[in-house]
């Protein structure tokens, strides 16, 4: 059952794409380097259907930054990483040869303002297009296995879709492949997809 028309799924893989780039940018200036961010796939689900065959969750533990937004529709945001992608992140963002003990430190409060830059940049360039307003929570991080993810995405009561964009950081040191969800109610979903219709009629 395909949820989204494939010029849905396309309109909104280009919104986020635009977020993905103006994060970038943002990225750019923090780690001195440039940094680029591209969505290559979308797709929903119900949640019901996700699994670690649906998620590349192949990995013990993740670092995780969620917000919730809330406007027009309401959707909790995750920004996934591998733990060990997510330390190498920070390394980068703190500009120095820490050790891993030391990194750790400052793991929460970096990976908090990667996700915020990310999350808040590809949500705002989705309001921008779609001409809506949304509000956001501050980010939370926490490191979780891939079980503890599988359950917070599959056992929400009020959020029965999950988006899931594909994301790739690349920079001069490395690249990265992260996960960014969207956990939506059926209302939610419904009034997203009636924003792209709108958008997608007026082009």
């Amino acid at each position: 059952m395909n949820l989204l028309s494939e010029m849905q799924r396309d309109a909104l893989a280009e919104v986020f794409n635009i977020g993905a780039g103006r994060a970038a940018l943002s990225i750019s200036e923090i780690v001195g380097d440039e940094v680029k961010l591209s969505v290559p796939s979308i797709e929903v689900k119900k949640s019901v259907e996700i699994g670690v065959e649906t998620l590349p969750l192949n990995n013990e533990r993740f670092g995780t930054v969620h917000q919730n937004f809330t406007g027009p529709f309401e959707a909790t945001a995750m920004l996934l990483f591998s733990e060990e992608k997510a330390l190498e992140i920070v390394r980068d963002m703190m500009g120095s040869q820490m050790s891993l003990e030391e990194l750790v430190e400052f793991e929460q409060e970096a990976m908090c303002e990667l996700g915020n830059i990310i999350l808040n940049a590809c949500l705002s360039a989705m309001a921008d297009i779609l001409g809506i307003s949304l509000n956001s929570t501050l980010p939370c991080y926490t490191i979780a296995s891939c079980t503890e993810l599988l359950h917070t995405i599959t056992s929400s009561m009020d959020q029965d879709y999950v988006l899931v964009l594909n994301i790739v950081f690349t920079s001069v040191k490395r690249e990265s492949e992260g996960q960014l969800i969207l956990l939506l109610s059926s209302a939610s979903l419904t009034n997203l997809i009636r924003h792209i219709d709108h958008f997608l009629g007026g082009i």
